[in-house]
């Protein structure tokens, strides 16, 4: 199947795609100051820059889109057109995910990754719990919280569902 786009047009829409800031990791940052939780971000003095480094906790968040880093899910897909050098190009980045995975864990971080796709899927509750769980909080922080910001929980449920609607490139 050929490509609907022209090579420029492509190009275009390819350079387009952010790497910072996206959806799924301004969801992910809104749940950890609610958790009351200081972090930095793509820390350039870490192996492969990670998404979100909270130092006081040794731990490192990845942010993945399933596209670009290859998870199996329907986002995860190869596109049509193209295959070998997709297939290659996403190797390549998984390949590179593990290494700095490795390098990271060998300085001493916890490492979690998050996948694009299970975020879109959950709501903020379940999403304030996974990361309680991938950053090693306490549930009586977790109760805490969740009853002191029940009404910022449900404006990011609409913000998460809102999340959920794709967009089709121009």
């Amino acid at each position: 199947m050929a490509d609907v786009f022209s090579r420029a047009k492509r190009s275009q829409v390819m350079a387009a795609i952010a790497s910072k800031n996206t959806k799924p990791e301004l969801l992910v940052r809104q749940v950890l100051r609610l958790m009351g939780l200081r972090y930095r971000l793509h820390v350039t003095a870490l192996p492969g820059k990670p998404d979100i480094v909270i130092a006081r906790l040794a731990t490192v968040l990845q942010i993945k889109g399933c596209f670009w880093h290859g998870h199996y899910c329907l986002g995860g897909r190869v596109p049509a057109t193209n295959k070998d050098y997709w297939r290659g190009k996403i190797q390549s980045n998984r390949s590179r995910d593990l290494r700095n995975e490795r390098k990271l864990r060998a300085m001493g971080w916890h490492v979690k990754s998050l996948w694009e796709c299970s975020i879109r899927r959950s709501t903020a509750s379940k999403l304030l719990e996974r990361l309680i769980k991938a950053t090693g909080s306490t549930r009586n922080r977790y109760e805490a919280l969740k009853a002191r910001r029940a009404l910022d929980l449900s404006r990011m449920d609409d913000a998460v569902r809102s999340m959920r609607v794709r967009r089709r490139a121009p």
